[in-house]
């Protein structure tokens, strides 16, 4: 398995700021990946400004369509 940038996400605008780079990155608009998603634009911008309350289930479909992993680490 190759990971080709790893960041920790310590709080939900961690996550928040991931997706939205990600998204920026792929050059989607918001409104697509909501329509691919089957959620909301309200939704996916409440995520990516890091509010707390999002479904899990969701969050990671989410990540997973912008090709983010969604990994647990363990601290030592």
């Amino acid at each position: 398995m190759h990971v080709s940038q790893t960041d920790i996400a310590y709080d939900p605008q961690d996550v928040g700021r991931a997706i939205r780079a990600r998204r920026k990155k792929l050059g989607y608009t918001q409104a697509e990946v909501a329509r691919f998603n089957q959620c909301s634009i309200r939704f996916l911008s409440e995520l990516e400004r890091g509010k707390e309350g999002a479904g899990i289930g969701q969050v990671i479909r989410i990540m997973n369509s912008l090709g983010l992993d969604l990994a647990t680490l363990e601290r030592e």
